[in-house]
């Protein structure tokens, strides 16, 4: 039986999960949260942004779940079916579930398998870019074999959902081979401009990247990698680690994939060290420049050395 969405109700309410409760809101549809870290440091933040824009913080999965009719689901890669499984208890009849997690295809069907046996309707979602600048208009591609009876519901609430396939398991695929290379450019733009910095060729090295890629505004790129993994490193380096899951469950070493995980868990770990700046700040980055941020880099490794 179709259910119409009156109520929606978001497991994790991080940027993503709050970019979503803003539009939603906008849109007068009612909306529910809950955040593991609404029993840690961040809980004064999340209820302020909560009281804001009139969304009611839960004191659980589950309780969140029997509040609503749709259950979005904006967790960490690694958090994704254990958020599913802490759901479940509160999950009534054709519950709609969007998986909104870079997760590979199994966590997807795994993740689908608990929710469905409780009676709900898993679909999965597969974010094909950035959050922000799109917001709730950002692409969305949905799989499995609710995705087209869930497509015209989520459109109507703002969303750009398409329907990828009534195959579960296409949607997060396509996610995750993309981020090998998106994920693994940024990785590779930081190492290579990084070591340029070190060496003192960094004009030289991007004067020849302009030279054969010259459709690539190889500058601008640089700034942009380096603040957006600085920022969202932690999350960029869990998506990389179901990305490698992805690529070795077909076969394949995931060399390119793990290697870019570890690079952007580096990035984070540099991060939360505060060596670039409070987070939070205006460009994401204490400076734009990527050659400040490369700079520090190279300072924290030639005092590892000595």
């Amino acid at each position: 039986m179709d259910k119409d969405i009156r109520t929606i109700g978001l497991i994790g309410y991080g940027e993503v999960g709050r970019i979503l409760a803003e539009d939603l809101r906008a849109r007068k549809i009612a909306v529910f949260a809950h955040d593991i870290k609404q029993a840690g440091p961040a809980a004064a933040e999340l209820a302020e942004h909560g009281a804001r824009f009139g969304v009611e913080l839960m004191p659980d999965h589950a309780a969140l779940a029997a509040r609503s009719d749709l259950i979005i689901s904006a967790v960490t890669a690694s958090q994704s079916v254990s958020a599913a499984r802490s759901a479940v208890p509160g999950i009534g009849d054709s519950t709609w579930f969007l998986d909104f997690n870079s997760a590979s295809p199994k966590a997807k069907i795994e993740t689908a398998e608990l929710v469905n046996g409780a009676g709900g309707r898993f679909v999965e979602g597969a974010v094909m870019t950035s959050v922000p600048p799109p917001r709730i208009q950002v692409p969305l591609l949905l799989g499995g074999p609710d995705a087209a009876a869930l497509e015209p519901r989520l459109n109507a609430l703002g969303f750009a959902a398409k329907v990828a396939s009534d195959q579960l398991g296409v949607a997060s695929a396509t996610k995750m081979c993309r981020s090998v290379m998106i994920k693994g450019l940024e990785a590779m733009v930081i190492e290579s401009f990084t070591a340029a910095r070190a060496y003192g060729v960094e004009d030289q090295v991007i004067a020849s990247l302009v030279e054969t890629f010259p459709g690539m505004e190889w500058e601008k790129l640089g700034s942009y990698f380096f603040q957006r993994v600085i920022q969202h490193g932690r999350r960029r380096a869990e998506e990389m680690r179901e990305s490698a899951r992805t690529v070795r469950e077909m076969g394949l070493a995931p060399l390119s994939a793990a290697g870019t995980a570890e690079r952007q868990a580096q990035m984070a770990d540099l991060a939360d060290r505060g060596l670039f700046g409070q987070r939070g700040t205006p460009g994401f980055a204490k400076s734009a420049d990527w050659r400040t941020e490369a700079d520090r880099i190279i300072a924290i490794l030639k005092d590892q050395a000595q």
